[in-house]
């Protein structure tokens, strides 16, 4: 039996090396009338006089200060800070996470009370299905997914079974500068929209990789929020999608695809440099599927932190991620263990 969330018990995760802008305001302001705890981890090069009201804005002494193992172990300068922010969200009680970026603005709708249990049409066993076919006419698909997939048959939205599902982990679409890899910005038109009050839900069998712009987590999948730090940047979020997919399909669960609560206006890039980092995906994110596909993984949730290890350990040595992030892992599970969110 679920729930509507308690806005008091949710928690909002950024991390940021901007001076407070109008996005970030944004989202302080909803949080503040929502009743949303708001956190934002900082980095080396964040400004040092950070100030931005109702936002908890952590910098490295204040990480270090919460005596993780994970925020004296994770290298400085890198994405993969934001697992202390989660930290600290759990250990602050929250019940759900949701995480998005300092260049999405948020919707009314981003800041409305969540459930885990969802009615959605629900697709499984299909192999790689380009969700974005589900939301949109355009040729458009979600970065990380192989592009042999982009054009892969798949089922009409309205044969899907319609069922209410168990979706501890929720991915909303961005309009206007969705998340698509660097081909798709190099060769194809933006903006683009996506269509409205729809959802698909992602079972076991299929696959499709969801990224850490607009994403809710209820706390059964609190352990599957680890973001790797020794691998490609463009991917880290990625190839943790592939490790929750995995590891959530053991366990009954759904990962759910909903339509934009924001908008991105993204952050300069360069594009060149995104396919560059994006490129370890399109040779190897299949195999990475296989090799994940075909670990033992044992459900419940006393068996989440030796999962999450074992995953990780084979994208070690698949040589996707580097050996360093062993160490990274088993600092990650001591501080949830520590909080009492995993028991191995």
């Amino acid at each position: 039996m679920f729930t509507d969330s308690v806005p008091s018990a949710t928690a909002l995760v950024v991390t940021s090396i901007n001076r407070p802008n109008d996005i970030l305001q944004a989202l302080a302001d909803g949080s503040a009338k929502a009743g949303v705890e708001f956190i934002v981890t900082g980095d080396t090069e964040s400004p040092p006089d950070f100030a931005l009201e109702h936002c908890r804005f952590v910098d490295i002494a204040g990480q270090l200060a919460t005596g993780f193992a994970f925020a004296e172990a994770c290298p400085t300068r890198h994405y993969a800070r934001k697992n202390i922010g989660y930290l600290i969200a759990i250990r602050q009680g929250a019940q759900i996470i949701i995480e998005t970026d300092d260049d999405n603005w948020p919707t009314e709708a981003f800041f409305a009370p969540r459930r885990r249990e969802q009615r959605a049409r629900g697709i499984r066993d299909a192999e790689w299905v380009n969700v974005y076919r589900y939301f949109s006419d355009a040729v458009i698909w979600p970065r990380g997914l192989p592009l042999d997939a982009v054009h892969a048959a798949i089922p009409p939205y309205e044969t899907l079974q319609d069922a209410e599902r168990d979706c501890p982990i929720q991915q909303g679409l961005a309009d206007e500068n969705p998340d698509v890899d660097a081909v798709y910005r190099l060769l194809l038109p933006l903006p683009q929209r996506f269509r409205r009050e729809r959802a698909v839900a992602i079972g076991p069998g299929a696959w499709c990789p969801f990224n850490s712009q607009n994403t809710a987590w209820w706390p059964d999948a609190f352990p599957l929020l680890y973001l790797p730090a020794f691998c490609s940047f463009r991917m880290t979020d990625i190839w943790r999608s592939l490790v929750a997919q995995r590891i959530a399909a053991e366990n009954g669960w759904w990962i759910l695809f909903h339509d934009a609560t924001v908008w991105q206006e993204r952050n300069e890039h360069n594009l060149m440099r995104d396919f560059a980092d994006e490129v370890p995906g399109y040779l190897h994110n299949r195999q990475i599927a296989s090799r994940l596909q075909a670990l033992p993984i044992r459900p419940g949730r006393e068996h989440l932190g030796t999962s999450l290890r074992n995953c990780y350990t084979a994208l070690i040595d698949l040589g996707v991620v580097g050996r360093e992030e062993l160490a990274l892992v088993d600092a990650w599970l001591a501080d949830l263990r520590g909080l009492g969110v995993v028991e191995s």
